[in-house]
């Protein structure tokens, strides 16, 4: 047998996998071949989207079960011993394994990560391979884990869920990293993963290691909504059981529980007495996990700081998709630098959170606005007379048709996508909310008349909007559908099924914006939400061009000298939201600034409410996520034409590539990786073209040719003769169907299976035609070179 002529797939089970086995690994527990790890990421294209490939390793070996130690990536023979290696350290780099090897069925070549010094890469022959504990154990002692007390922590297993759900890659790195640590005796840990990636699943699994080691008994959940206390509970933290968890209700202590879940609120008040945190000894907490930790708690003069102090003593962790680093406070500063970050742009990349295009609506007034002398507003308050700006409005002052015009584009948008697409308005606040509603409503008033909570006004000082909340957040709930808001679901809420974020208000925090913005992350592949949209009317997005956007987080608290070492809480202006959430500071309810129209001071009012102000579109623009992981802030157009000519010199060569694709569909998708969007861009330029035609008459100016006119050209060859009649018939409805929906429609041969094939005959039949199989998808190919011969 020549090693050379076996295929990649060969190798691995005639020499790699048997070398495995032979040094002691178990195949079915500790193995995983072709393991992808992630989902590709995904692409949207106009109103369509397509997944991306994969990223797949050819092996993954466990010591024990999502604590990957190892890495292989395998070639055929006709490659070198190490032709694997960047493939793998690329992956190995992303799922943190220390261990990583390349092969092409005659040994191995290995590189170590732990080594610092020294020779990195060696070669194996296929005898050499390391055993699962001489490479776990080189691992511990690399990390100084390998002492008794601390190894049985980081050895203890993960729970086994019954319905066979196990952590994604970045949650078990997120664990395992955590788990380390606290082993080691660190005791502030900060974890950043962006919303939507499962913080409350990953906290879960990193307390039931704990606990079952014994190393950590009696755990407090702070969080600072009660929805997520009880969807905690009863979701990600069941496995425990009813008997040992418990709810901190009405700041009654029991402590005849083991893992507690309590509001930050719930336990502190502004007299000693409320202080129910007391209740408990200081040292009653093994360990206290913080979600959300952005919102104060490392603030040194937050009431939720107390909490922490007291509880000093036992291991802290805080959560957050956005940890605050300011001049004036930071996370980092109080829990450290974080032990694992995943971010948005990661998380979007390898296809577990939803991609958004951006809508930017730009109205006539939005740069200023001046008021006419004397002017008097709709209450008989003469308005101030200087220039009004987005800063101002629903601020300072109220335009009643700029919110019109607003109510008017987010229903336009909604009539021609889907009208019950999960919807949230960020609003100025709550008054603006209010007024958002009654101009949306008023714009949906056939839908409202059917159904009330078509639109409804969700803010802390509303507890019929508030009752509606756990309807607008249910995945099988349709109503209701738009929800207007101030700051009550920037953060904490599970909004599954949003697929428009309106940006009304104006953001000057990046913390703040984050959190919006991950309001619409979640992907529901089953229900059909696999991208959002982000409609933006005050220039909010602005920030994605931000370099802190989507970094690293990075400490930037800089104390002037007479400062605390330890930062205090940041200042809040009235575009930031209230870190205060029982609703005490000030005069805001839950972060949200009501509706004071009169100063107290003197007769003024707090906001000039004027109508009667021509106001109208000024420019609208789409913005797509592109393929670096940024917005395409050029044309659509002049962005494809760039794409194009990197992948491709000219039109012969990317026409040898396009004849050469065995399926135009994969071809298709290889484009749409590289930022090459077809789908979008003939929404943009408006014509029936086929997708070859489409690509070169942009990148490469040739005159394009309609789906129809190169149908026709094949029908004057005659190019059917040569085939029997079914098989002519067959062709034919091909050609119809390439002419109706392109070419990507006529390559798969389950199309035989619909109409009008069906009405010809069964697809064995019609393959018949043909002779055998191969015969036919010949024929297919040769009808799709026809299609293609005038190029």
């Amino acid at each position: 047998m020549n090693k050379k002529n076996l295929s990649e797939r060969d190798i691995c089970t005639k020499y790699i996998t048997p070398a495995i086995k032979k040094a002691g690994w178990d195949i079915k527990r500790q193995v995983r071949e072709e393991k992808s790890f992630t989902d590709g990421r995904i692409i949207v294209q106009g109103k369509l989207h397509t997944r991306g490939r994969q990223k797949r390793a050819d092996y993954i070996l466990y010591y024990k079960s999502d604590i990957p130690i190892a890495i292989i990536e395998a070639k055929d023979n006709k490659h070198s011993l190490g032709a694997g290696m960047q493939q793998a350290l690329e992956y190995a780099e992303i799922l943190q394994i220390p261990f990583v090897f390349s092969s092409n069925g005659d040994g191995f070549l290995f590189h170590d990560k732990t080594i610092s010094e020294g020779q990195i890469e060696t070669e194996l022959s296929l005898d050499e391979f390391p055993s699962p504990e001489g490479l776990w154990n080189k691992y511990l002692k690399h990390e100084q884990l390998d002492e008794a007390p601390v190894r049985k922590i980081v050895e203890q297993d993960y729970h086994v869920d019954e319905d066979g759900m196990t952590p994604r890659y970045y949650q078990a790195n997120a664990i395992n990293r955590t788990i380390e640590a606290i082993a080691k005796g660190q005791d502030r840990i900060l974890l950043v993963m962006a919303t939507g990636t499962g913080k409350t699943y990953t906290a879960f699994n990193i307390v039931w290691r704990l606990w079952k080691a014994g190393v950590k008994k009696r755990i407090l959940f702070l969080a600072d909504r009660n929805a997520l206390l009880t969807q905690t509970k009863t979701g990600d933290f069941s496995p425990f059981g009813n008997e040992i968890m418990h709810i901190i209700k009405n700041r009654k202590i029991d402590k005849a529980y083991e893992i507690y879940f309590a509001l930050y609120q719930g336990l502190t008040g502004n007299e000693d007495f409320k202080n129910a945190y007391k209740e408990f000894s200081p040292d009653f907490f093994d360990l206290v996990i913080i979600d959300e930790c952005h919102r104060g708690s490392a603030s040194e003069a937050s009431a939720w700081r107390e909490v922490l102090d007291y509880f000093s003593s036992a291991t802290q962790i805080g959560m957050t998709a956005t940890p605050k680093e300011t001049k004036d406070v930071s996370n980092i500063n109080y829990f450290g630098e974080p032990v694992y970050t995943y971010s948005l742009k990661q998380g979007i990349e390898d296809g577990f959170l939803a991609p958004y295009k951006v809508i930017k609506i730009n109205t006539s007034v939005d740069d200023e606005w001046r008021p006419t002398k004397g002017l008097r507003d709709k209450f008989g308050h003469e308005v101030e007379d200087r220039i009004y700006n987005l800063r101002d409005y629903d601020r300072k002052l109220i335009i009643d048709e700029r919110t019109q015009l607003v109510a008017r584009k987010i229903t336009e948008y909604l009539k021609a996508t889907d009208r019950f697409a999960k919807t949230i308005v960020f609003c100025v606040d709550i008054d603006h909310a209010n007024r958002m509603r009654q101009a949306l409503i008023n714009e949906n008033a056939d839908l409202v008349s059917k159904h009330p909570h078509y639109v409804v006004k969700i803010t802390g000082d509303d507890e019929v909007g508030k009752r509606e909340l756990d309807n607008f957040t249910d995945v099988e709930e349709r109503f209701p559908v738009i929800a207007t808001t101030s700051k009550m679901l920037t953060t904490g809420i599970d909004t599954k099924m949003v697929k428009l974020v309106v940006l009304e208000a104006n953001i000057g925090s990046m913390t703040e914006f984050k959190q919006i913005i991950g309001r619409g992350t979640r992907i529901r592949e089953a229900e059909g939400k696999m991208f959002f949209s982000i409609m933006d009317f005050r220039r909010a997005t602005n920030l994605f061009a931000d370099p802190d956007f989507d970094g690293e987080p990075v400490q930037i608290y800089e104390p002037a000298p007479e400062d605390p070492v330890v930062p205090h809480e940041e200042e809040e202006s009235e575009e930031t939201p209230s870190n205060d959430p029982t609703g005490q500071d000030g005069d805001e309810i839950n972060g949200e600034r009501p509706d004071i129209s009169i100063d107290d001071e003197d007769d003024r009012p707090r906001k000039y409410h004027v109508n009667n102000v021509p106001v109208t579109i000024a420019n609208e623009r789409v913005h797509y996520y592109g393929a670096d992981g940024k917005l395409i802030t050029e044309s659509l157009k002049d962005y494809t034409k760039q794409n194009i000519k990197r992948e491709f010199a000219s039109r012969e060569v990317f026409f040898e590539k396009w004849n050469a694709a065995e399926k135009k569909e994969e071809l298709i998708k290889e484009l749409a990786e590289h930022g090459i969007l077809l789908e979008a861009l003939r929404e943009e330029v408006g014509k029936d073209m086929d997708a070859y035609d489409l690509i070169c008459h942009i990148a490469f100016d040739q005159p394009p040719l309609t789906r129809q006119e190169r149908a026709n050209n094949v029908r004057k060859r005659n190019y059917f003769g040569k085939y029997n009649e079914v098989a002519r018939e067959v062709l034919d409805k091909l050609l119809e169907k390439y002419e109706e929906e392109g070419i990507v429609s006529i390559e798969d041969t389950a199309i035989l299976k619909l109409q009008p094939f069906n009405q010809l005959g069964t697809p064995v039949k019609l393959v018949r035609a043909f002779g055998k199989r191969l015969d036919f998808e010949k024929a297919v190919k040769e009808l799709e070179d026809q299609i293609y011969t005038t190029a």
